[in-house]
């Protein structure tokens, strides 16, 4: 079947309607929280402070600064690794990225931070929008290469709300715990965007097999995008968790877990291969495991080696994952999942949330003291009789609850974006930049020496030796003795062959 991947009016007019949307919703519902407003000062002479040092931006921003920097950068060139689908892993990545942050803003606002019919915002509205974004970017994975522009922005624009509804009966509701996100943003977007992989199976993507692998230079960018999640990741994990000792906690958790999974990864990489070489996707992906692993509780007292034995665990289950768990989903359940996302966030977004509810289970005021206990956990005011058994039902509830509301919404909108209309590339064209970029192809210059025989013997400027590719040096017709020059003449391959 042949697509219409021509995108002049329909990706446009798609943008400007869903921006005019964002002006017009934010102008009727948002307002400046007091402390980013003009009123602050009133605000800290009635409080009685006395510093603007004590504004919340200055405990929030830096780990604000650490999310963005994951979810534009980090993402979007860990999935570079695709030889000809670098412009869009980047670009679509920030695209989908820019317009979730405004819609989440929006609906995160109208859960948790709506008062007196008005969306009051501040830099925690902005880490938490960031955070449902991250689950966006990890559901693009499962579909990279494979669909429009136009379907990644419906795509965002649904999973977004699904995602707010479903972190409000999580948090709110069930009151289950999780920091970094193991349940809500890992396993989420992990298998909503498998469900939506799953409904848009290509039989046919055969066809484009060959770009699916990458280059030297490709895997190289990929690597960057992985050093800048794993170095900021810790501040992921501890980003919206209360100040002192919980957020502290939460860091070198997260930090642990991370340093486990790199040596289990490598251990694991060595092993499966006959020769004993790494594999890359292997160093790129599963390395990062141990942070979304140790999400769920790493504000919890997990203990050091604790958090060590998380992301040694989820180091190996994430290699083992993506050299033999992926083949047997996509040949057997036709899951073509482009980045393993499977492997790098639902395993470990499953650990996670199990880890959680044990750590919570066992939780007793010998090892948080009384006081630390109803901290860590809320216990109190309604919840005086509320135990730790009781909170750890309420953890496996939260992941049985995200695991639900990712598959049959990944079902709902992937029958949505199977309609033939928004623009997606045939099989054949997948995982190709020039469908919807415009690529400008590097040209080859060549030199063509001078006649030695004729050199005149003022020339100052030495020749310099042809230098032409297999391909290059065939198209060229043999140069007749030219007269003295004093200059070398770039020419490149077009002109040449003409």
């Amino acid at each position: 079947m042949a697509w219409n991947t021509n995108l002049r009016w329909r990706l446009p007019i798609t943008c400007l309607i869903l921006q005019v949307i964002m002006v017009v919703l934010f102008g009727v519902f948002v307002r400046y929280d007091i402390q980013a407003d003009a009123h602050w000062w009133l605000e800290k002479k009635r409080k009685n402070i006395s510093s603007d040092v004590e504004n919340e931006f200055y405990y929030r921003y830096p780990s604000f600064q650490d999310v963005h920097a994951m979810v534009f950068v980090g993402f979007g060139f860990l999935m570079t690794f695709l030889q000809r689908y670098g412009f869009s892993a980047v670009g679509f990545n920030f695209l989908l990225a820019a317009f979730g942050i405004q819609w989440a803003l929006l609906m995160q606002g109208w859960f948790h931070f709506f008062e007196d019919g008005q969306i009051i915002l501040s830099v925690e509205n902005i880490i938490q929008a960031d955070f449902c974004v991250a689950s966006s970017c990890v559901a693009f994975g499962a579909v990279l290469g494979k669909v429009s522009p136009i379907q990644l922005l419906i795509m965002t624009f649904l999973q977004v709300t699904l995602f707010s509804v479903n972190e409000f009966i999580l948090l709110n509701l069930i009151e289950a715990k999780d920091a970094g996100g193991s349940m809500t943003i890992h396993t989420f977007g992990a298998y909503f965007g498998l469900t939506v992989t799953w409904i848009l199976h290509r039989k046919n993507l055969e066809q484009s097999k060959k770009r699916q692998s990458s280059v030297y230079h490709s895997d190289l960018f990929s690597m960057i995008g992985t050093l800048f999640l794993w170095v900021y990741w810790p501040s992921f994990n501890s980003a919206s968790s209360f100040h002192g000792d919980t957020q502290h906690r939460a860091a070198l958790n997260t930090y642990l877990s991370l340093a486990a999974s790199v040596l289990t990864t490598v251990t694991v990489s060595s092993i499966i291969h006959k020769t004993g070489k790494l594999d890359m996707v292997h160093i790129q992906n599963a390395t990062l495991a141990g942070g979304v692993g140790v999400g769920t509780a790493a504000e919890m007292m997990l203990t050091p080696y604790g958090s060590l034995i998380v992301g040694f665990f989820c180091g190996i289950f994430s290699t083992l994952g993506f050299a033999y768990l992926s083949p047997f989903l996509e040949s057997r359940l036709r899951i073509q999942d482009t980045c393993g996302i499977h492997n790098l966030h639902g395993i470990p977004g499953i650990i996670g949330g199990i880890v959680g509810a044990v750590t919570a289970a066992y939780s007793s005021s010998d090892v948080y003291g009384e006081p630390g206990i109803v901290h860590s956990f809320g216990f109190g005011g309604y919840k005086t009789d509320w135990t730790k058994r009781m909170q750890g039902k309420s953890q496996i509830f939260g992941l049985l609850l995200s695991l639900a509301m990712a598959l049959v919404g990944g079902i709902i909108v992937g029958f949505i974006l199977k309609l033939p209309f928004w623009g997606q590339a045939a099989d054949e064209n997948c995982f190709e930049d020039s469908i919807y970029w415009e690529v400008h192809e590097e040209v080859n210059t060549v030199y063509i020496p001078e006649d030695l025989a004729h050199k005149h013997s003022t020339s100052l400027v030495p020749a310099m030796p042809l230098v032409l590719s297999t391909a290059s040096a065939s198209m060229v017709p043999p140069v007749p003795p030219t007269p003295p020059v004093s200059l070398v003449t770039p020419v490149t391959s077009a002109s040449l062959a003409h």
